[in-house]
């Protein structure tokens, strides 16, 4: 049976098998009726969108199947990835779906599904709705006349509002100290969940606010604006001469950052930043930190400089969060700016984290760029290699010795990486070291003893 969930829910074409209406109905039957199983009641399920075109009916099909097996389904509408994660919990339902494809293209969708606990949704369940999907035959949806009662009405939409304040309410109680008065922030909302949210998120604290990206039509959600295309966000700050800037993503899990100079800050920094923020308050956890593989040598250089250790996982927020959860550490997060503070949430959030931020800038009375000092991204490459097949690296000889004599000239101010990809037949060479032109050498060495050895 072929595996449709992965490690951010089921993600696709809008419209295309499993996300077309049928296959998206029979995933609303299937959870709905599976938790009635474990729970000996009807469930309740809250969901919430981000602004592509597709969402509305793909939420529509998720809550047909649904509420046709007693589930009651509240809408939030359109509001982030984290909001639907703290109203789950907050409002006691009994799971949070979310329709997004974060930062990929409107044609895209997904769903993911979370438990109150912030976990996403069990294997085992997963599971079940796959063989429910890949057994529709024996699985009945329901018939054209069932109908979900309009997300559009008036009091649907007074509720979502509800649902929304009640997400800011809390951002806002957690940072209450915070103050912006005489700050001035731009905000990419990569016409996207926080498009709405973001800018009176942040209004609220005093901030003087330059929104952009802030006007979504249903297909131009993270088209050239937000966190995968940083370039008009540094414009946007030196054009206004703001102390600060900040991208979301589509669905606002992640953010990244642009300082007061216009340089770029990427999730590697914030740990850093917040590594010394946590710590000089007390409040880091084995004095430990934990990232992903690709996280920059440069990151382990600078908390090594401060006693702190660095956990690497592989990459995706799954796997941070598992570490984070197994050695009870305080923060993690991957480059990308997804960002996770276990403590307050097991779910990363953007605007949790620009608050956290701007927190810890305004405790050592800092600028952005300030606070990044003494962390220096150092140089990196990498270089991809057509393998005929994927044996692993360690049993053949060649490989295994040349990698050995390049990680032994980087010492500890330098980093290799040798993996395959997941996707494709090419095995990836990426390395970090104190000189541009010697680790280029060294990953084409690499780089071509395997072309030898699997070629």
């Amino acid at each position: 049976m072929k595996k449709l969930f992965g490690t951010d829910g089921i993600r696709g074409a809008a419209g295309a098998f499993p996300l077309d209406k049928n296959t998206l109905t029979i995933i609303g039957k299937s959870l709905a009726r599976q938790f009635r199983g474990k729970l000996g009641r009807n469930a309740r399920f809250i969901i919430g969108r981000d602004t592509r075109e597709s969402g509305v009916w793909i939420e529509k099909a998720f809550c047909e199947g649904a509420m046709s097996e007693g589930a009651e389904c509240e809408s939030a509408n359109v509001i982030t990835t984290p909001g639907v994660a703290y109203l789950t919990k907050k409002i006691n339902f009994d799971a949070g779906i979310v329709i997004s494809a974060s930062h990929n293209p409107f044609e895209d969708n997904g769903i993911k599904i979370f438990s109150p606990s912030g976990k996403k949704l069990d294997g085992d369940t997963e599971r079940k709705i796959e063989e429910d999907i890949f057994q529709s035959s024996k699985f009945q949806v329901p018939s054209s006349k069932f109908q979900v009662p309009s997300s559009k009405s008036e009091r649907d939409s007074e509720k979502a509002g509800e649902y929304q304040e009640i997400y800011l309410d809390y951002l806002t109680e957690e940072f209450k100290d915070l103050s912006l008065e005489s700050f001035k922030m731009v905000i990419d909302c990569a016409n996207g969940a926080a498009s709405n949210l973001a800018p009176r998120l942040f209004q609220k604290f005093g901030a003087e606010t330059v929104v952009i990206n802030n006007a979504p039509d249903g297909k131009n959600i993270n088209k050239d604006c937000g966190s995968l295309h940083i370039g008009n966000l540094q414009k946007k700050v030196l054009e206004e001469k703001a102390d600060f800037g900040v991208a979301f993503d589509g669905d606002a899990d992640r953010s990244l950052f642009v300082d007061e100079n216009g340089n770029f800050v990427d999730g590697d920094a914030v740990l850093w930043i917040m590594a010394q923020h946590l710590q000089e308050r007390g409040e880091l956890n084995n004095d430990t930190i934990v990232a992903t593989v690709m996280s920059n040598i440069g990151l382990e250089v600078a908390l090594n400089s401060r006693e702190i250790k660095l956990l690497r996982t592989p990459v995706g927020d799954k796997y941070v969060l598992q570490e984070l959860l197994n050695t009870k550490s305080s923060v993690g997060g991957e480059q990308s700016g997804h960002i996770i503070f276990p403590d307050k949430s097991l779910v990363g959030d953007g605007m949790f984290t620009t608050l956290y931020l701007l927190e810890a800038l305004q405790s050592n009375k800092k600028t952005l760029s300030g606070m990044i000092n003494g962390f220096t991204q150092f140089p990196q490459i990498l270089v991809n290699i057509k393998v005929r097949e994927k044996l692993p690296f360690e049993e053949i000889a060649e490989i295994n010795d040349a990698a050995k004599q390049i990680e032994a000239e980087l010492g500890e101010k330098g980093r290799l990486l040798l993996r395959y990809s997941g996707t494709e037949n090419l095995a990836r060479v990426m390395i970090e070291g104190e000189n541009q032109a010697e680790i280029e050498r060294q990953a084409n060495q690499l780089a071509q003893t395997i072309q030898n050895s699997l070629e």
